[in-house]
């Protein structure tokens, strides 16, 4: 038997042989880090036994999927805990989510901040218990019995919706035992560092109309020192929160009249403004036509074009002269319209299409967060029609320009390349093709990625570009895909060197993705101290008292004369309390106005995060602004 490591090497076994003794023979380091395997694509527990050739990765805690199992492992430590505890409780489900874990729980009482601290405490004891994890399968009704005997009526749930004929696997540590399919560690000594962030509610099922659950976060490390960095970053991520800075700020504001649809205040349209600007002169330039299509389209086009059956539950639907039609969630369908309006010619491609459009989609209200989720937002989207042979040249056009964005607005960011799902439309060939031409075109750039297996789009795959913000966060807010499939339901043609009819491809790509994310983004990238071109109030003038403010007004006006954005702060209050204000606004230059500055016809300039005040003259610091804003 023949097993190929991750690295390459090929190693030949005799006898079958477990996932956690490959690691052992590579190296005892490896084996005491490791947490996880990866048999062919496939994650398996350490104590999975290999029988046939295979390629195995060894996963530990600095890979994604083997960090998983060291969360997942956590999990059960707390649900063992509030079972110890609360003896009552009932278990509903507890997995690995990103950067954690969470366990729901059906309490028969109201579960406090001090049952919290209680039930952490707990975790520890069992941690210095060294419980070993044990990994063993029943039948299905064996597995049912099991389940009602220790009163698990969630568990009992879960397995009823399994096949009949399913082998079901448990976890037993001590006296805890949970159904999972996992895979966990071996032992409960491993998880080291750990702490319980949050508690919240949550329908079993994420239904609305099931029985409300208690459920507890946390997160966990093998090392405290991480654990302690992970915290900091936390307490980072809340000072940075865009929904508070949002309100203090004067930039968006959420209404219960319109769940998940924004309200911008004007600084807040000022920054979405200067974005869509920015936006129109990159896309002028690189030669993209705009256009603008309805929000409301006829059933028919959702039809044809795949939505009305992949997409439905996520679409807001109403009727019109007894017809069905649907706000739109996207707005390709519509750009296929618009390039359908009129016949071209191959010397008419590639043709760039852009829209700044409008669309809604029906989140659900557990899943809305500030802008970072809402039901409607502004999709940059644009579409590029190209022959077979254009395909490789404007990827690479659209990765140039969406590098370009990023490094302007300070944001590092990796690659992915989304391959086919298992609900897609099309034939294999155009998808092996579509998948090429964007491997092609990013090993022209030597750029870096990785593969993300069966997450592309259901009509094609995608290359998706994850941001990383000024706390080390990640974001995906940039995509590239490539769609042989509308052009082919639409029957898109053009007309061909040979006279012939012929069919486009289709390029799909966003740059900011939604605007109102991004700009929720950006707001906690920046924690609100926005580089002077995106500031929505780019300078604040402070006069000393009111017998100052005509000049300051003098001086405003010839601000707002050469573009730029100020206010003016005329309350009768002291200075101090006025420079304390402006630095709250986060605005990056206040003018100090007093008698000095009106006699010598100058300012006195205080930058963003500086104490020092120095005197300028005013044309001066107007050029001294747009230098800046230029660089």
């Amino acid at each position: 038997m023949k097993i190929e490591q991750k690295d390459g090497v090929i190693k030949e076994y005799e006898n079958p042989i477990s996932v956690i003794d490959v690691a052992k023979g590579i190296s005892e380091n490896l084996a005491r880090v490791a947490c996880a395997g990866e048999v062919d694509g496939k994650i398996v527990d350490l104590r999975e036994m290999i029988k046939e050739d295979c390629h195995l990765t060894i996963l530990t805690f600095e890979d994604e999927k083997g960090r998983a199992a060291f969360q997942h492992t956590t999990s059960h430590i707390l649900a063992q805990a509030v079972k110890r505890l609360y003896p009552d409780t009932k278990l509903a489900i507890g997995p690995s989510v990103e950067d954690g874990f969470y366990y729901d729980f059906e309490f028969e009482r109201s579960f406090t901040n001090e049952d919290l601290l209680a039930v952490e405490e707990e975790m520890k004891k069992i941690v210095k218990e060294k419980l070993e994890i044990r990994r063993y399968s029943l039948p299905r009704e064996k597995a049912i019995e099991l389940m009602k005997e220790r009163k698990e009526d969630y568990k009992v749930q879960l397995i009823k919706e399994l096949p009949e004929d399913k082998i079901i696997s448990f976890y037993e540590q001590g006296e805890y035992i949970d159904l999972c399919a996992g895979p966990h560690l071996f032992n409960t000594k491993y998880i080291k560092a750990f702490k319980l962030t949050a508690v919240a509610g949550a329908y079993w099922r994420g239904n609305e109309k099931n029985k409300m659950l208690t459920r507890i976060y946390g997160t966990s490390f093998p090392k405290m020192k991480d654990l302690e960095e992970y915290l900091d970053r936390l307490e980072e991520a809340k000072r940075r929160d865009h929904r508070r800075l949002g309100k203090e700020l004067g930039l968006f504001t959420m209404m219960e009249e319109g769940p998940g649809f924004p309200f911008f205040l004007p600084k807040g349209l000022i920054l979405k403004n200067l974005l869509i600007d920015y936006w129109r002169k990159l896309h002028e330039r690189e030669g993209y036509v705009e256009i603008s299509t309805p929000m409301i389209l006829d059933r028919k086009l959702w039809e044809t074009s795949g939505h009305w059956d992949h997409y439905k539950d996520n679409m807001y639907t109403l009727q019109i002269d007894e017809s069905d039609f649907a706000i739109k969630p996207m707005n390709c369908p519509g750009g296929m319209l618009v390039y359908k309006s009129q016949m071209h010619s191959y010397r008419d491609l590639p043709l760039r299409i852009g829209e700044l459009g409008l669309v809604h989609r029906h989140e659900k209200s557990g899943a809305l967060h500030g802008l970072m989720r809402v039901r409607c937002f502004t999709q940059d989207d644009a579409h590029i029609f190209m022959t077979k042979e254009q395909v490789e040249d404007e990827i690479k056009g659209v990765i140039r320009l969406i590098d370009e964005v990023y490094q302007r607005l300070g944001f590092s960011y990796h690659v992915e390349l989304s391959t086919r799902p298992i609900n897609s439309i099309g034939s294999d060939e155009d998808w092996e093709l579509a998948t090429e031409g964007l491997q092609n075109a990013l090993k022209g750039l030597n750029m870096d990625y990785v593969i993300n297996e069966g997450d592309g789009a259901f009509y094609g795959p995608k290359i998706d570009f994850h941001l990383e913000d000024a706390i080390g966060r990640t974001w995906q807010c940039g995509t590239i895909q490539l769609d042989f499939q509308l052009p082919i339901r639409f029957e898109a043609e053009y007309i061909g060197p040979d006279g012939e009819k012929h069919r486009p491809i289709m390029l799909h790509r966003v740059v900011f993705g939604a605007i109102e994310r991004f700009m929720g983004i950006l707001i906690e990238h920046y924690a609100g101290e926005f580089p002077i071109w995106l500031a929505p109030v780019q300078v604040k003038l402070l006069p000393i008292s009111g017998k100052y403010s005509d000049y300051a007004k003098k001086v405003m006006m010839e601000l707002k004369e050469n573009g730029i954005r100020c206010e003016l702060d005329e309350r009768d209050e002291k200075i101090g309390y006025k420079i304390r204000e402006a630095r709250l606004d986060k605005v990056p230059y206040m003018l100090i106005i007093g008698a000095k500055e009106e006699e010598c016809n100058s300012i006195s300039v205080r930058k963003r995060g500086e104490e020092e005040t120095i005197q300028r003259n005013i044309e001066e610091f107007i050029q001294l602004v747009k230098k800046q804003e230029k660089e």
